[in-house]
């Protein structure tokens, strides 16, 4: 058990003077002898008379100190082993951009796609895996990590457009999982780029950014998710409502296949939301590597026992005090 505000013990000062100020008054307090019986107040107390001046002096100094143990924040604290684990380094890497509305793979391309991606990670045991997003500019929006709640809570909140920025940037996108890839001690490293466009704007080309992570032993799985043929995408009327708007096929096939195989990995034509489940399970068949597994540290504060005893005490004492205790003048 740790305190995680151990300056709190320094009020134990101003208890013990406020009970030694409490036991001095009640030590010296005079009261008119009477009878006037030198014999009579000779005898000893009885225990119920010494209990009636002690008991709830003792009772609020023990409520005190357990108030200010409480305010210590006591904590438990309970932690994994940490240590090597079978796992691969994982960057989703998702288009977001305004043409993923599109419903031609249902209920939506951004849907599925997060779907999918949500059973992928929830597939995984020992995986470190971090998401980013890209339309006309990539964003990070986990990066690697063994939370798999806090990645699937980011992924959730994917939308078209997202990053506020027009076009689909993969060269770019594909840079900034490498950034967060080229630090990872793991033998396998993989970026898993879905895309339902081609490259039209960013600042690196590519087939530059897929022989960039070639050099650092990345692998990059490319999926490309639209049907053959144009689809409808709702767009927001300005005048209210919306409307349907009709895009032709845009995916450069050509391009994330030569992506994939410049880096060892391969590329994928999807057109529907169980092809796109089928994917991933392909690619999480991939040999495993071992990966340092940091410790789960996990603290439980304790402060609400020592409050309720405190409670309590303070209760029995005014109980007591109104009657067993009761004294008379």
């Amino acid at each position: 058990m740790i305190f995680a505000h151990p300056w709190a013990f320094a009020l134990l000062a101003l208890v013990l003077l406020s009970l030694a100020i409490a036991y001095y008054f009640q030590r010296w307090n005079q009261v008119l002898p009477f009878p006037a019986n030198s014999q009579f107040w000779r005898q000893g107390k009885s225990l119920k008379t010494l209990a009636g001046q002690w008991v709830p002096l003792a009772a609020r100094g023990i409520a005190l100190f357990l108030i200010v143990f409480s305010l210590a924040r006591p904590q438990k604290i309970s932690s994994t082993l940490k240590g090597f684990g079978e796992g691969i380094d994982i960057m989703l890497t998702i288009d977001s951009s305004l043409s993923m509305s599109s419903i031609d793979i249902k209920p939506s391309r951004i849907e599925a796609a997060k779907q999918t991606a949500i059973d992928f990670v929830l597939g995984r045991v020992q995986d470190r895996i971090g998401l980013v997003t890209f339309g006309g500019a990539p964003e990070l929006l986990c990066p690697l990590t063994l939370d798999y709640s806090a990645l699937i809570s980011q992924i959730k909140t994917l939308e078209p457009g997202i990053t506020q920025t027009d076009g689909t940037a993969i060269g770019d996108g594909i840079v900034s999982a490498l950034n967060h890839l080229k630090q990872s001690h793991a033998k396998t490293k993989i970026i898993i780029l879905l895309t339902d466009g081609r490259s039209n704007t960013g600042a690196v080309d590519p087939v530059t950014a897929a022989r960039a992570a070639a050099s650092l032993g990345v692998k990059i799985y490319t999926i490309g998710t639209a049907r053959h043929g144009p689809a409808l995408m709702p767009v927001h009327d300005p005048n209210g409502g919306t409307v349907m708007v009709r895009m032709n096929d845009d995916i450069d096939d050509e391009l994330l296949t030569q992506i994939a195989q410049l880096t060892g990995g391969r590329y994928f034509r999807v057109t529907n939301a169980d092809k796109l489940k089928e994917v991933y399970d392909t690619i999480g068949k991939l040999q495993k590597s071992k990966v340092k597994i940091p410790p789960t540290i996990m603290r439980t504060d304790l402060y609400r026992i020592p409050v309720l005893l405190a409670v309590l005490i303070l209760l029995s004492e005014i109980l007591l005090s109104n009657t067993w205790l009761l004294r008379w003048p």
